[in-house]
């Protein structure tokens, strides 16, 4: 099991802090998570900002950044301010 944590706006419209999803990729827990969540949820994770287990994920591909047993997902969508 991985824990995909929502930050924000994304908490907002998952109407949750967190689920835990069965997945080997990043882009396998997304996949769930959206499919969960719905339309809205997935536009707000589009533009969000992807930490692995505290790294961020930047620029890497999603479909083979691998999961390991208890990963933490952090989805963080832009913030305001400064």
């Amino acid at each position: 099991m991985v824990t995909v944590r929502y930050w924000a706006g994304l908490k907002e419209a998952a109407g949750t802090s967190q689920d835990e999803v069965e997945a080997s990729t990043l882009a396998d827990a997304l996949a769930v998570v959206c499919a969960r969540h719905g339309e809205r949820f997935g536009a707000v994770l589009a533009v969000c900002g992807l930490l692995v287990d505290g790294d961020p994920v930047g620029g890497r591909d999603r479909a083979t950044l691998p999961l390991r047993q208890n990963s933490l997902v952090d989805c963080l969508p832009p913030f305001a301010g400064g």
